[in-house]
C-alpha cells in the first residue's frame, strides 16, 4: 500500500524527468516528419478516463490521417489492422515501435498517468453504466503500459483486458511493476501482438 500511494508516484516523476530530454527530441524529429507527410497537427489529444473516472487529454503523436473516422471493433476496442488505410506511412512505424505513446510522459508529469497501469479507457460510456471490473481499474492511475499491454497487447478481447487490469489495480506491487516494465520492452522490441485484425 505504501508503494502504491507514495513510492510509485515518486518513481514516475523521477523516471519521467530522466526521459524528458530524449522524449522532446524524438517528438521534435517525428513531429517534422508527421507534418511533412500529412500537413496537420503533430499531436493527437484523446479524451480518456483516469483515476476515479476523471476525464483528461491523453497525448499521442498523430499516426492517422487528418479527420480519419473513428472505427471500433464489436467490443468497442480500437480497430487496429496491418492494412488500415487511415494510418499514415510514418504512423505505421510509430505504432509498431510504440513511439506514438511517448508524449504521455507529459501526462505522467501532470499527474494524469503513471508509467505502469491499465491503459486509459475511453469516455463514450457513462460511469453509472460501468460494471465492477471497469470501476475497479479506475482505482489506480492509467499507465503508458500495463499488465495487459505488456503480456497480451492486442491478442485478447477487450473484456479480458479489462478483467486483468482490474486484478492489477487491486494487486499493485513494486516487483509486479518491474516485471511489467521489462516485459513491455520485450513485447515492443519483438513487435508482438500489434494488430487485432
Amino acid at each position: 500500500m505504501f508503494y502504491k500511494k507514495y513510492i510509485k508516484r515518486l518513481l514516475d516523476i523521477l523516471l519521467a524527468l530522466i526521459c524528458l530530454p530524449a522524449v522532446i527530441i524524438i517528438c521534435f524529429v517525428f513531429g517534422i516528419i508527421i507534418w511533412l507527410e500529412d500537413r496537420g497537427p503533430v499531436f493527437y489529444l484523446a479524451k480518456r478516463r483516469g483515476m476515479h473516472g476523471t476525464i483528461f487529454n491523453m497525448y499521442k503523436l498523430r499516426s492517422m490521417k487528418v479527420n480519419a473516422p473513428d472505427i471500433r471493433n464489436e467490443d468497442n476496442s480500437t480497430f487496429n489492422s496491418r492494412d488500415d488505410p487511415r494510418v499514415t506511412k510514418i504512423g505505421r512505424f510509430l505504432r509498431k515501435t510504440s513511439i506514438d505513446e511517448l508524449p504521455q510522459v507529459f501526462n505522467i508529469l501532470k499527474g494524469d498517468m503513471s508509467w505502469i497501469g491499465p491503459r486509459p479507457i475511453t469516455t463514450d460510456r457513462p460511469l453509472e453504466n460501468y460494471d465492477q471490473k471497469r470501476l475497479d481499474r479506475l482505482e489506480v492511475k492509467p499507465g503508458i503500459t500495463g499488465y495487459s499491454q505488456a503480456y497480451f497487447r492486442n491478442n485478447i478481447s477487450q473484456e479480458d483486458k479489462l478483467q486483468k487490469d482490474a486484478y492489477y489495480a487491486g494487486n499493485v506491487t513494486f516487483l509486479g511493476d518491474v516485471k511489467i516494465f521489462f516485459k513491455t520492452i520485450q513485447t515492443v522490441l519483438l513487435r508482438k501482438n500489434i494488430y487485432t485484425n
